[in-house]
């Protein structure tokens, strides 16, 4: 494999330059999911667990990471919808990158992602609708075992706030699992939308983490969503995705100069 890579860069020499910036879009865009502890959200079975009976629907929403470590809070906007477990999470990555760098993404094809979880199938999809392809892999044991585990659940009112003109029960929510461990958030529940969590926050490693949510609709969404999109083109894994890409959108007769 390293082989086939080696020469085609060679006879392609402006590929290469566009394989790094690939790459680095790409290093960019797990850097920023990296942020969420075990992925994008929503990708994490465990966070699933806090909708309770809200198993199908979609909305709107907003993450921000606040670090010790970082100046200024990261903030995400995406579009979040579940489906009897499975989850779809899909961002716009040029709202984390500097306007070159958002510029770079668009021009790739790389400036929408979106994130596909099955936990029935022990499996993450990561869908680049600019690329028209995907790649599949295998979810974290970790994730793929907690969307199984039966989470004991404590709540501790902590009085009402109204969030997104929603009147909402604000609670301590401790979730421990069968070996002891536990996750600890603070849940703000709307009442008149079945106690769907319109917000949550929870700090790990230092980080704090807020979810929040707007124009919920708890309707199902279309179950081919959850799944692999049929006239796209699957890659084994990113570098093959990144390879493709760079063939595709060097201009003929770049390497030969």
């Amino acid at each position: 494999m390293a082989g086939m890579y080696r020469v085609t860069f060679m006879k392609h020499p402006f590929a290469l330059k566009r394989l790094l910036l690939v790459a680095a879009v790409i290093l960019l865009a797990r850097g920023a999911s990296a942020q969420f502890a075990s992925g994008p959200p929503g990708m994490n079975p465990t966070l699933t667990k806090l909708f309770g009976k809200n198993t199908a629907f979609t909305a709107a929403g907003q993450v921000v990471v606040e670090s010790g470590k970082q100046g200024q809070p990261v903030k995400v906007d995406m579009k979040f919808s579940m489906l009897d477990g499975k989850t779809r999470t899909e961002m716009d990555l040029t709202k984390m990158a500097d306007p070159h760098g958002a510029s770079q993404m668009k021009a790739m094809g790389m400036d929408q992602v979106v994130f596909i979880s099955q936990p029935d199938q022990k499996l993450v999809l990561q869908v680049y609708p600019g690329l028209h392809g995907y790649v599949e892999t295998a979810m974290p044991e970790t994730e793929a075992t907690a969307a199984a585990k039966d989470y004991k659940m404590e709540k501790t009112s902590l009085g009402k706030e109204t969030i997104d003109a929603h009147a909402c029960e604000k609670n301590k929510v401790t979730m421990t699992d069968d070996k002891g461990a536990q996750h600890e958030f603070i849940v703000w529940n709307a009442t008149d939308l079945k106690d769907f969590p319109m917000r949550f926050q929870t700090t790990e490693q230092g980080s704090t983490v807020t979810i929040s949510y707007k124009d919920v609709k708890l309707e199902k969404p279309d179950a081919k969503l959850f799944g692999p999109p049929g006239d796209y083109t699957k890659y084994d894994n990113q570098m093959d995705l990144i390879q493709a890409t760079v063939m595709k959108r060097t201009p003929a007769g770049a390497g030969s100069k």
